[in-house]
């Protein structure tokens, strides 16, 4: 009987709980949704938000309200009693009616309030977000604050859709999502630029303690792919979207020490225009998401700093067909062009950002779009150990089946190859790099990447991938021209604030 009726309550809780996770949440006072679409009952609008600005006259009192869901403000209008208490920064809730504006080519309509709620004070004298022009680095300075601008809100908006976006089109494609890890064993990248981890002194133990928590060196990622690749054998086409670190000592608009990178691997493929064409798949769906005729935030970005033209250029390139062009040709192109570079392009060397700006602008540049450019098949002894040898070169230089991805401003936003999947030319490529020493290596040689070789030996298939820096993508596309106002909380070297 008690048995029973525990049973009979553990039902109606479960039942409950699911319908509180399914119900969909509303999103009809969103100061968005009213400007857009108007309430369903005009006497009666509740309004969640912050007062953005605020003006008295002697008989009523302007604000402009905003809650995050849209760069353009809600206009509401007071009595000078109920905005006595009200100044910049202050989170209220108000109530009144929707009314239509005398004024309707700034706005066709505006709240006429009738109830006032003050949730959050805001000290006008400290409140540090006043009406005026406020310069990046200041707003750096509270990567905490600095959300709260309009701009500022619009992007945290368009990484999410871009995130949606990306989702979509790997799982509409049969892409299983990976969460790799953080902490690594080995630098996948082979640049030596990473974070190493310790533990803090008062974590030491004994006296001989060094803080190596993990009885041997151990590293913030620099990249997921080693571990995708893992798992593409298991699934056979995987993705993350995971953030990856850099000890990098580069203060330049395009590099941070911490960031997002979308990552993905396909088993059984052979030719690198999959893994190309996928990239270009994973771009596009972004992009595909800004129309201005049905996207908030597509028309909303329309208003940034670089203009309407230069955003409508970049969209509409990343919409057309990428272009593709070997390394070699790039090469070709560069040396042979009147453009006075400061470093002078020579094959085997890596490409400099202007070079990449060049390319970008030169093979992808058209009157009025820029279509991303990828580079393909670039030297072998400038690219790590895993990409795999390109088979048949025409000049007979050694290349390898590789690609970045280049527009213009931002240069390489994007990088990817076919690796090598099979166990004695990995073996090779490894000790021609250095990492091990001899024909027939031990398993201590191969040390941290051990279990990297053990994949070539049971079952490897061909097969390839790349990693996309997402946070460069969303900064060009939003026209924005240092990466560290697309990022919430940037870190670059020399600074992490909060």
């Amino acid at each position: 009987m008690v048995r029973s009726a525990v049973a009979h309550c553990l039902k109606q809780v479960f039942e409950q709980s699911r319908g509180l996770h399914t119900k969909p949440l509303s999103h009809e006072s969103s100061i968005a949704h009213l400007l857009d679409q108007g309430p369903k009952d005009s006497e009666r609008v509740v309004v969640n938000g912050f007062i953005r600005s605020i003006r008295s006259q002697k008989q009523r009192s302007f604000a402009s309200v905003g809650d995050g869901s849209s760069l353009e403000p809600l206009q509401a209008l007071f009595t000078p009693q109920q905005s006595e208490r009200l100044s910049n920064g202050t989170a209220v809730r108000l109530t009144g009616s929707w009314r239509q504006s005398p004024n309707p080519k700034v706005q066709s309509h505006e709240l006429h309030v009738k109830e006032v709620d003050i949730i959050g004070h805001s000290d006008p004298a400290t409140y540090p977000l006043q009406k005026k022009y406020h310069t990046p680095e200041y707003l750096r300075t509270m990567p905490h604050m600095r959300a709260r601008l309009p701009f500022n809100s619009t992007l945290l908006r368009f990484r999410s859709d871009a995130i949606a976006a990306v989702t979509s089109i790997f799982s509409e494609n049969g892409f299983t999502q990976i969460h790799t890890p953080i902490i690594t064993s080995s630098d996948c990248e082979g640049a030596g630029e990473v974070f190493r981890i310790r533990a803090s002194e008062e974590e030491l133990g004994s006296e001989g303690d060094d803080g190596s928590f993990f009885k041997a060196a151990k590293y913030l990622t620099v990249s997921s792919q080693l571990h995708l690749e893992a798992l593409a054998q298991s699934v056979g086409k995987v993705w993350t979207l995971s953030p990856t670190f850099r000890a990098e000592k580069s203060d330049t608009a395009r590099h941070l020490s911490e960031f997002y990178m979308l990552e993905a691997e396909i088993s059984f493929t052979q030719d690198m225009e999959d893994v190309m064409g996928l990239a270009e798949k994973a771009a596009q769906s972004i992009a595909r998401n800004l129309d201005p005729a049905v996207s908030r935030v597509g028309k909303e970005l329309l208003q940034g700093t670089i203009g309407e033209e230069e955003i409508r250029r970049r969209v509409g390139g990343m919409l057309q067909g990428f272009h593709r062009i070997t390394y070699t040709k790039a090469i070709k192109l560069l040396q042979n062009s009147t453009h006075q570079f400061e470093y002078s392009p020579t094959w085997g060397h890596g490409l400099q950002a202007e070079h990449e700006r060049w390319i970008a602008a030169e093979v992808g540049g058209k009157a009025d779009i820029s279509v991303p450019v990828f580079v393909t098949h670039y030297p072998r002894a400038i690219k790590p150990f895993y990409m795999l040898p390109t088979a048949n070169t025409a000049d007979g230089r050694e290349t390898v089946d590789c690609f970045d991805l280049l527009v213009p401003e931002a240069c390489e936003i994007a990088g990817g190859s076919m690796r090598e999947h099979q166990l004695r030319p990995l073996i090779k490529s490894m000790q021609a790099k250095g990492m091990i020493p001899g024909p027939d290596p031990s398993d201590e040689d191969l040390g941290e990447l051990k279990w990297y070789v053990d994949l070539r030996r049971w079952g490897s298939v061909p097969h390839g991938g790349f990693g996309l820096g997402f946070d460069r993508l969303l900064g060009y596309l939003a026209g924005v021209p240092n990466i560290r106002e697309v990022v919430t909380f940037p870190r670059w070297v020399g600074r992490c604030e909060c």
